[in-house]
């Protein structure tokens, strides 16, 4: 059934008016907040607002299970589960904005040489070699899917989101692996590579490389760890290569992980399971044959009016988020940069669900987005100009306000998966940068 065809019963009684209202109150407290940065003996970990909108809505949900709220304030399991499917659709406008902003970088990234080009088979399948025998040993079964086939930044979770819902095992899995690399992602990271430069196993270039696992924040601590232990003549080259790896990731990384990815994670998993595979408290009653999900269907009970609704207070309230925590203003400029994001969304909703054969509308988003902007296209100096108004992380606030008014159901799972799924993202996380410095030293060594 169309996305765009069907209208949900939950709307008669206002529930999505109820949720897209409190995702704006959520998105507003959040951004009023704003980032808070904790001073560590390694560094600072800066808390950004998308955090305390996840917070925000997960306490809501958790409220409205314990606590005596008006009937109006109630966010049941019902409600919950509608939150989750909102998601997909706000992570639809990030993944668009993503494309805008590295649509201009694709020739570069064409032009980049062999060494740059094959370490992202690192990025990509690290997270999985290294993530995934840990959690099946720590007896996390589906979990581990979402948890370990990619870093889980904001285009992972709308995979994971289109394919099997957010309120799925995958869903649990791929936001954890996102909350854990928001909070210590950076940190981390940056002590792995001081102590990797330390040992002076890798070469400095070939670890710029891996240091663009596709988050800014994390490519930015893991170049700044490896430079200070350089000369300050490769400094400059350190950057260069971190920024380059980073592009590249950010630019295919849709790609990669939808069709190569997870599939070989989805394939591993089935061949691993039962061999590593143990029971623990962290083991859900899932099996390999369960991996069947729906494709590229969740969400489908969304009518248009929700879904519009949705796309304009995402919209909105990522112009005001823009305004109060980026520098940006609320002006006709910035409004039309979120317009723009919402017709790319439509544009690609629409034909995904047009064409017989099932593609994922996010990478539509993404191809739409990066052809926008591409430097070929007409009005890409336009279009990168006007749509530049609206810094990217504005657009993630809304997101996680969404995940986490959808989170309060599934408490209870990630009790039970509890430290080890920690573990299990760091170790993701660890993946995708040695897996990416160790082809990188192959060709820094070796060149083709």
């Amino acid at each position: 059934m169309s996305a765009l065809a069907t209208v949900e019963p939950e709307a008669k009684s206002g529930g999505r008016l109820r949720l897209v209202a409190g995702m704006a109150l959520i998105v507003l407290v959040a951004e009023l907040v704003g980032p808070v940065a904790i001073p560590l003996p390694v560094g600072a970990v800066t808390l950004l607002p998308l955090l305390w909108a996840l917070l925000l809505g997960a306490g809501w949900g958790l409220a409205s299970g314990t606590l005596r709220l008006p009937a109006a304030l109630t966010l049941p399991p019902a409600l919950q589960a509608r939150a989750g499917h909102l998601l997909q659709f706000a992570l639809m406008l990030f993944v668009v904005k993503l494309g805008l902003m590295v649509g201009t970088s694709v020739p570069r990234v064409l032009e980049s040489g062999t060494g740059l080009v094959f370490q992202e088979f690192g990025h990509f399948l690290g997270t999985m070699v290294f993530g995934l025998p840990v959690a099946l040993l720590l007896g996390i079964k589906r979990e581990a899917i979402g948890a370990t086939f990619s870093v889980g930044r904001e285009p992972s979770l709308a995979i994971i989101a289109e394919r099997f819902g957010m309120q799925s095992a995958e869903g649990r899995g791929v936001l954890a692996e996102y909350l854990t690399g928001t909070v210590f992602g950076a940190v981390f990271i940056a002590v792995l590579a001081s102590v990797l430069t330390a040992l002076h196993v890798f070469d400095p270039v070939a670890m710029a490389m891996g240091s663009g696992v596709g988050s800014g924040s994390m490519m930015a601590a893991a170049a700044g760890a490896i430079a200070a232990q350089q000369p300050p003549e490769m400094a400059k080259d350190i950057a260069a290569f971190a920024a380059a790896s980073n592009i590249i990731t950010t630019t295919i990384g849709t790609w990669f992980t939808l069709f190569i990815s997870l599939p070989a994670t989805l394939f591993a998993y089935r061949v691993l399971e039962p061999i590593l595979g143990r029971r623990t408290k962290a083991s859900a009653d899932t099996s390999p044959d369960d991996l069947d999900a729906p494709d590229f269907e969740q969400g489908s009970d969304l009518g248009p009016v929700a879904i519009g609704l949705c796309w304009l207070a995402c919209a909105v309230m990522a112009v005001i988020a823009n305004a109060l925590n980026y520098k940006g203003a609320i002006d006709g400029a910035t409004f039309a940069a979120a317009a723009i994001t919402v017709v790319i969304a439509l544009a690609s909703t629409l034909i995904a669900r047009a064409l017989p054969v099932k593609i994922p509308v996010v990478l539509w988003c993404s191809l739409f987005g990066m052809a926008a902007t591409y430097p070929a296209f007409p009005w890409a100096p336009v279009l990168e100009e006007v749509t530049g108004k609206l810094n990217f992380m504005a657009l993630s606030t809304p997101i996680l306000a969404f995940a986490g008014l959808s989170l309060a159901k599934d408490i209870p799972a990630f009790r039970r998966l509890g430290w080890r799924i920690v573990v299990v993202s760091l170790c993701a996380n660890a993946g995708t940068f040695i897996g990416a410095t160790l082809i990188a030293q192959f060709f820094e060594h070796h060149p083709i």
